[in-house]
């Protein structure tokens, strides 16, 4: 299950072949880890793998060194945050999620091309009466004009948006303690790999990860708009 970082005989590095991140720190594939755990291998891999301690081996041994550095700091940077780790875990599973980043409406922006974006059906009506007062916001700032019954809409909207983000976020939790009790995560050919609980809580868990992304944004959008007032 883990990765071979060392050779077993003569304890070299070995090639950053490919691997999935939880494979690379030798952990089943779930959703609840231990994370002081996690970290403290992280830091005993570093010091083994650090390419200051390669600069007197074969330029081989130092490429591989390199590239087994990155691996470690990518798998690391992505289990240790939770929602990062779930996303990742999807996208094992074979599921997609869809383009809500800041980084996706910027490339959006400069290629001209149009941003995944899909707004969750219950919420058609609350985004679409959001735009209205933030398109209002966006227009007395140009003429000059102040609304505070509008900020006070606002900040309502940015609390009420709060609240469904965490209550979102608790449910996800409790998935997690669900998928962690599914049987084989580390076998991908595995005889539950089509069970309807599996498959039942994969598309919740990306259903609620999309939706907590979007309402993310919508919270921080939000907030940049009240800035100035």
């Amino acid at each position: 299950m883990r990765a071979a970082h060392f050779c077993d005989a003569c304890g070299r590095v070995q090639p950053a072949a490919p691997t999935d991140y939880f494979a690379f720190f030798g952990l089943a594939r779930k959703l609840n880890l231990d994370l002081p755990a996690l970290e403290r291998e992280f830091y005993r891999l570093s010091r083994g793998l650090h390419p200051d301690l390669f600069v007197r081996a074969t330029p081989q041994e130092q490429q591989w060194s390199l590239e087994k550095s990155s691996q470690l700091n990518d798998a690391y940077r992505t289990l240790k945050d939770a929602f990062a780790r779930t996303a990742y875990l999807l996208r094992l599973e074979g599921v997609r999620l869809e383009e809500q980043s800041q980084d996706a409406t910027r490339r959006a922006r400069e290629t001209g091309e149009e941003k995944k974006q899909v707004i969750p059906p219950d919420l058609l009506e609350e985004v679409f009466e959001l735009n209205m007062q933030l398109e209002d916001l966006r227009r007395n700032r140009k003429l000059g004009e102040d609304d505070p019954e509008l900020g006070k809409q606002l900040q309502a909207a940015r609390g009420h948006f709060q609240e469904r983000f965490e209550a979102l976020t608790a449910e996800l939790r409790r998935l997690w303690d669900e998928w962690d009790a599914l049987p084989f995560h580390d076998q991908p050919g595995g005889q539950d790999e089509q069970s309807p609980e599996r498959t039942r809580l994969r598309d919740r868990m990306l259903d609620l990860i999309n939706r907590r992304r979007y309402i993310q944004n919508l919270v921080r959008e939000i907030g940049e708009a009240l800035e100035d007032l």
